[in-house]
């Protein structure tokens, strides 16, 4: 990937992160019912868990990609359609504060299995290797670049899920900068989809 690919990624990266979503929400609950210290070995887990599909799914997509381009293609596309479909979604979405009726915070092995169980993070990482990256690209140091931009956002947008996101929702929520939070996110992640095939010739 070269560098105006790793920040078109980035920015998409940035922005599926940030969004609601399965993870965000789950995060989100716990730290409004438990506290950011009690579900931060849960916030560690969701973080790396994406780890555990990234290098299977981004190698074995990454090998393909030399002997059947066409089906690059059309996980790329695929892959967009699904990325507009899911702004379209995030355009209706109204946060809300969730609760979780366990009376213990959940820990690190629960969060790694977040992830892998979250379509969301599968279709992610699916994009990013199939748009962000074009087909001359080594596998390993593709998947390398796109492990560390997710592991990053993470490492920002998670724990701000969990410490202030119960806050945000019941700041926004049912007013007019709710549909405009909803709008911006929408329009970025469209945005970063089309710069995505602009950086990948496609």
């Amino acid at each position: 990937m070269d560098a105006f690919a790793t920040l078109g990624f980035l920015l998409f990266a940035a922005t599926m992160v940030a969004t609601p979503g399965p993870a965000n929400m789950v995060l989100m609950a716990g730290g409004a019912r438990f506290g950011f210290r009690a579900v931060l070995p849960f916030v560690c887990g969701v973080a790396l868990g994406k780890q555990l599909i990234i290098w299977p799914l981004g190698l074995g997509v990454m090998s393909a990609a030399s002997l059947t381009p066409m089906a690059v293609v059309l996980l790329r596309w695929a892959s967009v359609a699904y990325i507009l479909w899911l702004a379209w979604k995030v355009l209706g979405l109204r946060l809300s504060r969730a609760h979780t009726p366990t009376a213990k915070a959940p820990g690190f092995v629960a969060g790694l299995v977040v992830h892998p169980l979250n379509p969301k993070a599968w279709v992610m990482i699916t994009t990013g290797l199939t748009t962000f990256t074009g087909s001359a690209a080594a596998a390993v140091p593709a998947v390398l670049t796109i492990s560390l931009c997710l592991l990053a956002c993470q490492a920002v947008f998670h724990p701000l899920w969990a410490y202030a996101g119960a806050k945000i929702a019941a700041l926004v929520a049912g007013r007019a900068a709710e549909r405009c939070l909803m709008g911006v996110l929408a329009v970025v992640m469209v945005g970063s989809v089309l710069w995505a095939l602009v950086a990948a010739g496609g």
